[in-house]
Formats: C-alpha cells, sequence, structure tokens
C-alpha cells in the first residue's frame, strides 16, 4: 500500500491532479487582489478592458493560477462582447463546467478542472464547429507565445505552447 497518490492525466497527457493545501496557499499568495477576485471569488472584470482582448499572436491560454493550457489562438473569434472568446478548450479535461445560479439566471461557469479557478461561463451561441463561445476573463489567463515554455508553478514540467 502507498501513500502516494495516483496522477490524473489528460487525454492530452497533462498532470490535472489538484493542488495540495500548501500548493494552493502559494499559487493564491502570487495572485494580485484583481485576479483574486475574478478566480477565487467568481468575479467578472470589466468588459473591453482585459489585456487579452486583441492578442493574436500563435500560442497558447493557460490559467493564470496553475499553469494549466485552457485555449488555443486558433479557437480564439471575436464575439464583440469584450471578453476573449474560443470555441473549444484544448482539452476539454482541462475546462470544467459547474451551474451557476447566481444574479437571477442559470449560466455554465467554466472553471480550470486543475486547480478550480474561475475562468468565465460557457454559452450556446458560438460559431461552428463547436457552436459554443467560452467567454473568459483574461486576467483569469497567462498568455505564452508558441514555443515558449508553459507556465509551471507546481513543477509539473508540463512543456512548451
Amino acid at each position: 500500500m502507498t501513500d502516494i497518490a495516483p496522477t490524473l492525466r489528460s487525454p492530452s497527457g497533462f498532470d490535472l491532479t489538484p493542488p495540495d493545501e500548501a500548493e494552493r496557499a502559494r499559487l493564491e499568495a502570487d495572485l494580485s487582489p484583481e485576479e483574486k477576485r475574478v478566480l477565487l471569488a467568481h468575479g467578472t472584470e470589466a468588459p473591453f478592458c482585459g489585456t487579452l482582448l486583441g492578442e493574436k499572436r500563435p500560442g497558447v491560454f493557460c490559467c493564470r493560477e496553475c499553469g494549466l493550457p485552457l485555449f488555443r489562438t486558433g479557437t480564439k473569434f471575436e464575439s464583440g462582447t469584450g471578453w476573449p472568446s474560443f470555441t473549444e478548450p484544448v482539452d476539454q479535461t482541462h475546462v470544467q463546467a459547474v451551474t451557476d445560479r447566481s444574479h437571477g439566471m442559470t449560466r455554465t461557469e467554466t472553471r480550470c478542472a486543475r486547480c478550480g479557478s474561475h475562468q468565465g461561463h460557457v454559452f450556446p451561441d458560438g460559431p461552428p464547429p463547436s457552436g459554443l463561445r467560452y467567454c473568459i476573463n483574461s486576467v483569469a489567463l497567462a498568455f505564452v507565445p508558441e514555443g515558449e515554455a508553459l507556465p509551471d508553478p507546481m513543477g509539473r514540467g508540463d512543456g512548451a505552447a
């Protein structure tokens, strides 16, 4: 018998094991007040203010808290909503869908599947091929240009964009 938990891997090979308490405290200590408000308290940044709204370079958008790759530039589109929008995640297992009944409506919240941080919401009004619009807060993401090392704040060795 072992005390070591098995590693959870996504189909694309990324470690989805949630951070332990010490890792989570370290990750959260590195966040700005605005990042904490959005990622940890399920907030929303103001529309048309996010730093990644106009980002068009080839690359990957990763979770700001834990570094898990969530979306690729090739799936990003201009939705006119004021937030970065994507048609699909890097890997379906990287984004968790949670029913959100806040603010008097029912929506589908998106969270990072590894650390559970709030990313935004997904709506069924996107373009083909998925018909989905992942509406994501810029502050919840870290952009990594193609070919550069992915953020690895948990020391998981997950590779390059």
